[in-house]
C-alpha cells in the first residue's frame, strides 16, 4: 500500500500497522507523536492497521532551545 508520511509517499506492506511503520523508519517508540488522517493515535493503539492512502504525520520531540 502507499501512504503519505510527513508529506512524502511511502510504500508499506498491506497489513502493516503504525508500529510497523515506526520500525521501518528506524524511529524510537518514545518521544514521538503520530497522527493518521488528522487524528492523533496514542502509543497504546499503534497496533492499529494502516489503510492505503492514509496521511500520516510523525512528530519527534527535540531537546534544547
Amino acid at each position: 500500500m502507499t501512504l503519505v508520511v510527513n508529506g512524502e509517499k511511502t510504500d508499506l506492506a498491506t497489513d502493516a500497522s503504525i508500529g510497523d511503520l515506526i520500525t521501518k523508519m528506524g524511529l524510537p517508540d518514545r518521544g514521538i507523536a503520530v497522527a493518521v488522517d488528522g487524528e492523533v493515535v496514542p502509543r497504546g493503539r499503534w497496533d492499529q492497521l494502516l489503510r492505503n492512502d492514509s496521511d500520516v504525520e510523525i512528530v519527534t520531540a527535540v531537546q534544547g532551545g
